[in-house]
Parts: structure tokens; C-alpha cells; sequence
């Protein structure tokens, strides 16, 4: 010791990236909390989640019952769900990062990568930064078994900014059908059919949320990159559910049509005075089908029938929508830091 006197212990410094973050949501202002969905009951953190990647910038909040998730030059952030499941209900509320998010992507997804390599499946929320002054897209994906040559994206523009308040997004999953939801209306639906076989994804996942950088597809198929002048970006997730069964990894759980019935699965589906809501909020929002991409598949995958359709005349012969468009971009996928991209971003 350089000196025999004695001294206080020394308090934590906080780390500068989490300095900036704190500023950083101070200027932005608070987000008033979201309004919990009907049925389902919110997890903290710590009964359902772990953090992956990401240090410092991961923050729990309120309890453990808001989590951010921060993206700057050294890192993003992730966590995901401490079980896998097969089958059930997956949801958050999130808050995207506001202004200038060109090529910063976050994600709220279910995968089994890391258990079935070569095989795996994956549904994905994926949320697409854009320009100062332009729209986030929000994108949903379906994988089964490894099908990453056949994307099944849809695109969307939002009728709501995002970035100023919490809302919903979520996943059900069962073993006949998989719904997709922003906040309590139903924008996608696959309905499981023998033709499609494995590509309807059939093992159990793991849930993610992450934010990173997608600077080599995410915005205008990788023409904007992410500029960390405007960093910390920042996400903030709420009203963490998972309902479901969860399972042991190898296991593809004979009972599952149990667990379903149990958890109330099937009950969560679209109600009858919901479709006509899911069929308003597709034909207004859709910005990219690929059931109507015929320069990718001139042969439409199995489940693009007529049920799956929107307007014809709405898109394009790359599937993109041709109301407003100024711009195109290939809809071809793309490798992404081991996750794929999807269709390219068309309008700016």
C-alpha cells in the first residue's frame, strides 16, 4: 500500500456508454408504459430471460420488467429465453430507437440455430431503421428446417411512429398455424398444410430480442449504413410474455397437443371479428409480399394460393407494392452475421 491512511471504498464508475444512454433517454423523454395485453401475464426479467451478448449494454429497469438494449460501435445487445418451446405465445412491448437509425436492426424472434445447425426454423419480428424523417419497415419471416433458400418475408409500414411509444408485437405459434400481431390485430397469418411439410417450422426454439448492426441490407439493400455519430441507439422492451411449452432441447414433446390445449393456444388465435381487421390493416400496410414476388419465384411457394393473396395490382412483379414507389431494390436474400437478410428496403 502507497499510504497507511484509510480510505472509503471506491464507488462503481459507470461505464461512458451507459453515461450516454441515460442521457441520451433523459433528452428523449420517458415512454409511457404500455397497456398489458388481455389474458397473458407479464415476466420480469429474471423468471424468464438471460442476457447473450452485449455487457453494459443491456440495462434491466423497473424491477427487471423493461429492458434496454443498446446498440454503439463496440457492441448491440441481446437476451433471450432461459427454456425452449415447442409451441406458444411470445410477446413485447417495444420501443425503437428515434431519428437517424439507418442500418440498425432490432429483432424479436423464436430460433433453434444453435441446436439444429443445418435443420433450424426461425419466425421472425424484425424492425428495419431508415434515414432521418423516413418510416421504420417492420418485417415478419418464416424458416422451417433450414429453408433459408426460400424466404417467406412480408413487409410493412406502420400506421404509427414507433419510436415515440411502447406497442405489441407477438408470435403465436402452434401446431397448426402461426399469427402475427402489432399490438392486439393480427397482420399475418400461415396456416400449416400438408404440402408444406417441413418447411412449417416444427421443433422447439428459443425466444430472442437483439439489436445490431444490419448495415449491409437493412436500409435500401445496404446503401445507408449505420452512422455511430447518432449512437447509443437504443430499444426498450416491456411486458415480456412467453405462454407456452416449453421443452428439453432434443425432445419433440408427443404431449405438445396437450400443452396446447392446456395454455389456452388455440384460444389466442384470430377471432372471426378480428379477420376483417387483418385483412384492413394487410391491404393498407403491405409494402412487400413474397407470395407476389415472381422475379424470385416465378413459381409461387406452396402456401401462396389464393387465400394468401392481396390485390394483384397492388405489387409489383417483385412483389413490392406500386402505390407511392421511387425506388426499387432487390428482394434476394442476404447473408447477414449468421442470421439471413430478407427482402430489401424499396422506398426511402
Amino acid at each position: 500500500m502507497a499510504s497507511g491512511a484509510s480510505s472509503s471504498p471506491a464507488l462503481p464508475v459507470p461505464s461512458l456508454a451507459a453515461v450516454v444512454v441515460v442521457l441520451l433517454l433523459a433528452v428523449r423523454g420517458e415512454a409511457r408504459p404500455p397497456h398489458p395485453l388481455r389474458g397473458v401475464r407479464p415476466l420480469a426479467f429474471d423468471e424468464g430471460y438471460a442476457q447473450i451478448f452485449g455487457s453494459s449494454n443491456l440495462a434491466l429497469l423497473r424491477d427487471g420488467r423493461r429492458v434496454r438494449l443498446a446498440l454503439d460501435e463496440s457492441t448491440g445487445a441481446g437476451f433471450a429465453s432461459q427454456d425452449l418451446f415447442l409451441h406458444g405465445f411470445f410477446s413485447a412491448a417495444i420501443r425503437l430507437p428515434a431519428d437517424y437509425a439507418a442500418g440498425v436492426v432490432v429483432a424479436f424472434y423464436l430460433s433453434n440455430g444453435d441446436v439444429y445447425e443445418k435443420t433450424h426454423d426461425e419466425l421472425d419480428f424484425e424492425f428495419l431503421g431508415n434515414v432521418r424523417g423516413r418510416e421504420w419497415r417492420v418485417q415478419t419471416n418464416v424458416y422451417g428446417n433450414g429453408s433459408t433458400h426460400a424466404g417467406r418475408e412480408e413487409r410493412y409500414d406502420l400506421p404509427f411512429d414507433p419510436t415515440d411509444d411502447f406497442h405489441h408485437y407477438s408470435i403465436l405459434w402452434t401446431s397448426q398455424r402461426i399469427i402475427f400481431y402489432v399490438d392486439e390485430t393480427p397482420i399475418r397469418e400461415v396456416v400449416r398444410t400438408a404440402a408444406m411439410g417441413a418447411t412449417f417450422p416444427s421443433k422447439p426454439m428459443s425466444l430472442y430480442a437483439t439489436i445490431w448492426d444490419g448495415s449491409t441490407w437493412a436500409t435500401l439493400g445496404g446503401r445507408y449504413r449505420v452512422n455511430y455519430r447518432y449512437a447509443p441507439f437504443v430499444a426498450e422492451f416491456a411486458d415480456l410474455v412467453i405462454r407456452g411449452c416449453a421443452v428439453d432441447p432434443p425432445d419433440r414433446d408427443p404431449r405438445s397437443a396437450a400443452c396446447e390445449a392446456r395454455v389456452g393456444l388455440e384460444s389466442l388465435a384470430v377471432p372471426a371479428e378480428r379477420r376483417a381487421a387483418m385483412a384492413a390493416f394487410r391491404r393498407a400496410h403491405t409494402s412487400y409480399s413474397y407470395c407476389h414476388d415472381r422475379r424470385r419465384y416465378p413459381v409461387a411457394l406452396v402456401e401462396c394460393g389464393a387465400g394468401a393473396l392481396l390485390p394483384g395490382r397492388m405489387f409489383g412483379p417483385d412483389g413490392m407494392r406500386q402505390h407511392g414507389r421511387r425506388h426499387r431494390a432487390g428482394a434476394g436474400a442476404a447473408a447477414r452475421g449468421g442470421r439471413r437478410g430478407g427482402a430489401q428496403d424499396d422506398v426511402m
